[in-house]
């Protein structure tokens, strides 16, 4: 599915802040508010919106440290088993596979540095795990949560 220009406006507004009102995205893109509605409601059903959700400060619920680990993975390790093997962890706020020398790079949110490599200790444990390589955040410096490139 591709999003015409007017939808992808919708829901660029609404990765923005999920809380604006219709009327108001229906203002930004030329809309009534109902069509505005019919049209999310559309992209809801058919699966480009999947949800609403609140992003959250990690800092403030006491994750204050960050770190990406490379995992390398025994042979024939599925995505699946990737995945069902790190769906166990909360700290664990995201994991691709990826091209390049790793098997996947999974982002990791821990209160400390102990408690990071508690985790990091964990997750090289997984039987399907061969060896990790982690970095630590210093600083995030860019991070985007809207819909698709900038306009």
């Amino acid at each position: 599915m591709r999003l015409n220009q007017l939808d992808e406006r919708i829901v660029r507004a609404l990765a923005e802040d999920a809380r604006r009102s219709y009327a108001d995205i229906g203002a930004e893109v030329g809309l009534s508010a109902p069509a505005v509605k019919r049209r999310v409601d559309r992209l809801r059903e058919q699966g480009a919106i999947t949800g609403f959700t609140v992003r959250v400060d990690p800092a403030v619920l006491g994750w204050e440290t960050e770190g990406f680990i490379e995992m390398y993975c025994r042979h024939k390790t599925s995505p699946e088993d990737i995945r069902r093997g790190l769906s166990r962890y909360p700290e664990v706020v995201s994991a691709s596979t990826v091209t390049g020398d790793a098997d996947a790079v999974v982002q990791v949110f821990a209160a400390d540095m102990r408690h990071f490599e508690r985790v990091l200790e964990r997750i090289a444990g997984e039987p399907f795990v061969e060896r990790t390589r982690s970095v630590l955040v210093l600083s995030p410096l860019v991070r985007r949560y809207g819909a698709g490139p900038p306009a």
